[in-house]
């Protein structure tokens, strides 16, 4: 049997020392971008007492955060570890939903618009670019890689940049005078996250169980 049969046949069982490390660049650089908006956000939140801020926030940090499991499966090299990282992402990407969708409940049931519009819309602007870099560091690694776990945890980052938009949005439309549009966008973010998490769960199984 060749080397290159081998290797196919094993898939992930078998990693290399340049997969391990290319795994970890891309998280590492997908963590120092997000760290980075998240920081900006902070600082702008601070100045604002934005809700809505606030919730893209728990949205990014969380993001953030998924970087420790996906490292921690590239440093084992190890195929379950792998998989069980990507599992931990996409029960991010739900959890980030249910964050999302009841943010945006409990504002159509008791509406009150945000204020300081330019600069929510600055930080959702910063929160979007932020999680569109990051998704496509991680998803092109995770292709070129073949790692269930960062296309996963890329998709959790394009899920955040869409939560990210949405401030932007919202904070365009309220200016308008149409304060309901807040959790109504709300809403429409948290459909695009649950898509995207099913998605995600599709790549981790299919991946976990090869044919």
């Amino acid at each position: 049997m060749s080397h290159h049969a081998h290797a196919h046949a094993h898939g992930l069982i078998d990693p290399s020392i340049r997969r391990s490390r290319e795994g970890l660049r891309a998280v590492a650089v997908a963590l120092g971008v997000l760290g980075a908006a998240a920081i900006a956000q902070a600082i702008i939140f601070a100045a604002t007492g934005s809700v809505a801020l606030l919730a893209d926030l728990i949205h990014n940090f969380g993001d953030a955060l998924t970087a420790v499991p996906v490292g921690a499966a590239f440093l084992l090299r190890s195929e379950r570890a792998e998989r069980y990282a990507g599992l931990a992402v996409v029960a991010a990407i739900f959890v980030s939903a249910c964050v999302a969708g009841y943010e945006s409940m409990v504002r159509l049931i008791e509406p009150r618009a945000p204020d300081h519009l330019g600069a929510l819309a600055a930080a959702g602007a910063i929160g979007f670019f932020g999680n569109w870099v990051a998704a496509r560091v991680r998803e092109g690694a995770g292709r070129r890689l073949a790692s269930p776990a960062l296309i996963a945890d890329g998709a959790h980052a394009r899920a955040d940049a869409y939560v990210s938009l949405g401030v932007v949005a919202s904070a365009a439309v309220v200016a308008l005078g149409v304060g309901l549009a807040d959790p109504l966008i709300g809403l429409a973010i948290t459909g695009v996250i649950l898509c995207i998490t099913w998605q995600s769960w599709r790549t981790v199984r299919r991946h976990g169980h090869p044919h």
